[in-house]
């Protein structure tokens, strides 16, 4: 029986319940990694999530900003976190699935809008973040791991609904792709949706609010990852992405991804 584990930023989990909601119904996901949850942990929605079907919740979050959670159907052990940066900003959280694959949520930083760390410490940031991951990843790409989140960065031509006019625009630029390239290279990650995805097509997981007629002229990015190991590169049996949940009621501004992968066997 294949296990299904699905990414979403859902801008807020305490305001977007009822979404949540219509996104399990749809997907069925055993495993949910939320980001921007934007709820303290004392505030988090337990009861709502667990009429879900979810028993086994682990949630690292902070009033208004960041915050993520793990909700799940299958037993988890959580990993021992870690401060990025040396920032307690939430963006990061890892557990142990029951056969022992590491199964780690990410949210990495946006970035804002000017895409110089000279004159943007929100840029710094982003770029910093993701060169920390790089070193702490960077090799024992042998171990059964899953990546997922909102990495905030479209590394294809093809993951943007314009590559010539985004190319300076913050979570497209040359220098954040070429950290994401090198985060992949140095843990031999895979990426898991362009595994049923080809390079050459369209594909996107982020809607800006500011289109307001969705999808508009679909004016879209992928910045919403499922990355793997090479061990499990064999057990991929499909992705997709909920690309028609962007204009469903509350929308968040991302789109849910969800991966199928066999057992171990």
């Amino acid at each position: 029986m294949t296990v299904r584990i699905a990414t979403w930023n859902i801008n807020s989990l305490r305001l977007r319940v009822a979404t949540l909601a219509r996104v399990v119904a749809a997907l069925t996901p055993d495993v949910i990694c939320l980001q921007e949850t934007k709820v303290a942990d004392d505030e988090f929605p337990f009861d709502a999530v667990r009429a879900l079907g979810f028993e086994h919740v682990l949630f690292r979050g902070m009033k208004s900003y960041n915050g993520v959670a793990i909700l799940s159907r299958l037993p988890l052990t959580e990993m021992p976190g870690r401060s990025w940066c040396d920032k307690e900003d939430c963006r990061h959280l890892a557990a142990l699935l029951p056969d022992g694959t590491e199964l780690h949520n990410f949210y990495v930083p946006a970035g804002g809008d000017i895409p110089d760390p000279e004159q943007n410490d929100k840029f710094a940031h982003k770029l910093a973040f993701v060169e920390e991951m790089t070193g702490w990843f960077r090799g024992q790409h042998q171990a059964p791991r899953i990546l997922v989140g909102d990495l905030n960065i479209a590394p294809l031509e093809t993951d943007v609904w314009s590559h010539k006019q985004l190319l300076n625009v913050v979570s497209h630029t040359p220098v954040e792709v070429a950290g994401l390239t090198g985060l992949m290279a140095a843990h031999k990650w895979i990426d898991a949706v362009r595994a049923f995805f080809p390079a050459e097509q369209r594909l996107y997981t982020w809607w800006s609010y500011r289109n307001r007629v969705w999808p508009g002229s679909d004016r879209g990015r992928r910045l919403d990852h499922i990355w793997v190991t090479p061990p499990l590169e064999r057990r991929l049996r499909s992705a997709s992405v909920l690309r028609e949940a962007r204009g469903w009621d509350k929308p968040s501004d991302h789109a849910p991804v969800v991966m199928e992968i066999a057992p171990q066997g």
